[in-house]
């Protein structure tokens, strides 16, 4: 099949815009094709997460075709929620390798600030598992969560992981003040970072990505330029954070770099440098370890280190990441090429320490639920004779649909929790959040009653409310009472007078 190769690039800047959302996919389309040798496209395709309820338009592929001006040609739309602009690029690199088109127009965008930040929190958390959502369960509450588990699992104390999540928020606003299309321009200081809103604990204001407008464009096409795609991944893990084997680690993402890797002929050590999914400061520390740049529970070390900085070993998001060029969901995973393309190209305003050859972005779909690997790099290099090969059958047969969960048990256990204080509408901060493993091993997401005591490994009470369900922590009194019921249901009961009968050795 043939190589995929970048005739062009463009990105409007990010940040809140009074365009429309088609205006700002033409601006980035002209932008594109203004520098590049193409100027007539096959096709169309386009990345959005959901316009539907974000601006109230649908069908907006064949809008932007004919905004453009090239209606009549074919023009689809890709959805894989956060990851949509990467899943668009990917469907046009499958189009264009096998040879049914030649140049393909790829756009992914978002409008997302003329709504309320409460709104925005709720339409993004519609790719929430239900039962999850219900509880008031919302992305910087689950993206908490799985940094609380983490800090537990690889024994970082609060104060550490604190410290640690505020040098990657550093570390990319200082990225971002150097990238002209940055939402955010400014550096900030650790005072800054510390002195911020708690939105979801651990997690604080500058920790998460923020609500953006935006769009980016790429070319691609079968004729020979200076970048070249190498390698593609793609991967899909359960939507539930409760139907999860580990809660330290994205599975997708594992499992699309493996495949991307493969492609390239390449391994994780040749990249020269990547822009990963940070919707949330500790994903991107979790991202690295899972495309393989660092053992797990080592990421973090990496980021204290200064090895992921802009003049580090391997530069994360030299561009400002999600974290401070912004986040319009569908542009995301386009804009991440674009910079990739533009800094092989040799054309962004900071340099790296090394010229780079060969680049990664990363682009997570959900939490976690769909997640893409894209490796690019200078054509000059050689490539894989067969960087199109199918990938590899399944080893394991594919699994039976769930069965229905059992009925929950009365009692559970802490696995992980977060009080949340950005609140989706209907509910009221703070909110506990936690997930319960119940007696019977299942897990089950659940309100609490108040904010305090909470732990991992604490011992819960569990009940349903109008089909949620509640926890309480079990006090020490409380423990001590229910320890003493049980022992009393061991002893043998006496006979009627109260008096227990001797024993032979008694007598």
């Amino acid at each position: 099949m043939a190589a995929v190769y970048v005739a062009g690039v463009g990105m409007t800047k990010f940040g809140k815009s009074s365009q429309t959302l088609v205006e700002l996919f033409c601006e980035a389309a002209t932008s594109a094709l203004s520098a590049s040798p193409i100027q007539e496209v096959d096709a169309l395709y386009i990345g959005a997460m959901n316009p539907e309820e974000f601006t109230g338009e649908s069908n907006i592929a064949a809008q932007v075709a004919d905004a453009l001006g090239i209606s009549g040609l074919p023009a689809l739309r890709v959805e894989t929620a956060s990851s949509a602009g990467a899943a668009a690029l990917h469907a046009a690199c499958h189009a264009v390798a096998s040879g049914y088109y030649r140049r393909v127009l790829v756009l992914g965008g978002e409008k997302m600030t003329h709504l309320s930040t409460s709104a925005a929190t709720r339409i993004l958390a519609e790719v929430i598992e239900q039962q999850e959502r219900q509880c008031g369960a919302t992305m910087p509450a689950l993206a908490a969560m799985i940094t609380e588990r983490y800090r537990k699992r690889y024994r970082l104390s609060r104060s550490h992981l604190q410290r640690v999540l505020c040098l990657v928020a550093i570390k990319n606003h200082l990225n971002g003040s150097r990238n002209p299309y940055a939402q955010f321009q400014q550096p900030i200081t650790e005072e800054a970072y510390l002195s911020s809103k708690l939105v979801s604990t651990p997690l604080r204001l500058y920790d998460c990505s923020p609500i953006t407008d935006g769009a980016a464009a790429v070319i691609l096409t079968a004729e020979k330029t200076e970048v070249v795609i190498s390698g593609l991944g793609q991967a899909t893990g359960p939507v539930g954070l409760r139907e999860r084997k580990s809660f330290t680690s994205f599975r997708a993402t594992r499992i699309a770099a493996e495949r991307a890797y493969r492609m390239a002929g390449i391994s994780p050590k040749e990249i020269d440098f990547a822009e990963v999914h940070d919707a949330f400061t500790p994903f991107e520390i979790i991202s690295t370890e899972d495309l393989g740049f660092f053992p797990a529970g080592k990421g973090w070390r990496a980021a204290e280190e200064g090895k992921t900085a802009i003049e580090g070993e391997l530069p994360i998001n030299p561009s400002g990441g999600l974290k401070s060029r912004g986040h319009p969901v569908g542009a995301s995973g386009v804009a991440q090429v674009v910079e990739v393309v533009r800094r092989l190209r040799g054309e962004a305003e900071a340099k790296l320490k090394r010229e780079p050859s060969r680049a990664l972005a990363q682009s997570t779909g959900g939490l976690g639920t769909n997640n893409l690997v894209t490796i690019l790099e200078r054509s000059e290099r050689p490539q894989a004779q067969n960087p199109w090969a199918p990938a590899p059958a399944r080893s394991k047969p594919l699994q039976r649909q769930k069965s229905a969960p059992a009925s929950v048990s009365e009692e559970g256990r802490i696995e992980t929790f977060t009080i949340l204080y950005v609140t989706p509408d209907g509910f009221l901060p703070p909110l506990a959040l936690a997930l319960i493993r119940d007696r019977a091993g299942q897990l089950i997401m659940a309100q609490g009653e108040d904010v305090s005591h909470l732990k991992i490994g604490r011992e819960v009470y569990l009940r349903q409310l109008d089909g949620s369900y509640v926890f309480t922590v079990k006090s020490h009194l409380l423990k001590v009472r229910e320890a003493l019921k049980q022992l009393l249901r061991r002893l043998p009961s006496l006979p009627a007078g109260g008096k227990r009968p001797r024993s032979r050795k008694e007598s």
